[in-house]
């Protein structure tokens, strides 16, 4: 079987379709990254936009020979926060020097995280979020999405700066 895959994080620069071979079951493994310019986890740094980023990333994976969708991001999928910054944003945010002020936390990337196999049981799932609480960018749009596609992320859009993603994919 050959898959397709289409996902679009809320920035619009990260857009992404890509085709791979897959048999059932499988596994997915994505790792999200809100962009930020350093561990404080703020964007625009020393300028009047300065500000905590936002995630959040929807993904739906399509059978190409039979045109099927067989993956949506969902409340199904597993979410380990693995970059959380900043930890205190009421003091962060606005702060003339971020970076020493700027709290974060930091996870180790599991090894085999992405693999099959790998136990995720204690891994929460994923928090879903509305398109209106992502407000994702330029490019959604042309995507035609699956109704059941659903964007995902940590917690929180603002403070998690990397997610680590995972699902099984079994046959139906």
């Amino acid at each position: 079987m050959k898959i397709r895959c289409r996902s679009q994080p809320s920035d619009p620069y990260n857009s992404e379709t890509f085709s791979y071979a897959a048999s059932y079951p499988f596994t997915v493994g994505i790792e999200g990254k809100d962009f930020t310019e350093d561990s404080t986890g703020l964007e625009y740094i020393g300028t009047s936009r300065q500000q905590m980023g936002d995630g959040g990333l929807i993904v739906q994976i399509k059978d190409t020979s039979s045109g099927a969708i067989v993956s949506v991001t969902d409340a199904t999928w597993k979410a380990l926060v693995v970059s959380e910054a900043p930890t205190n944003p009421e003091e962060c945010e606005a702060a003339p020097d971020p970076e020493t002020v700027c709290e974060s936390r930091t996870t180790a990337t599991p090894d085999g995280w992405s693999t099959p196999g790998y136990d995720d049981n204690a891994w929460p799932e994923a928090t879903v979020f509305s398109t209106q609480d992502v407000s994702p960018k330029d490019g959604y749009d042309t995507i035609d999405w699956d109704t059941t596609a659903r964007f995902i992320w940590g917690p929180s859009l603002t403070q998690d700066n990397t997610v680590l993603f995972r699902a099984d994919v079994k046959a139906e």
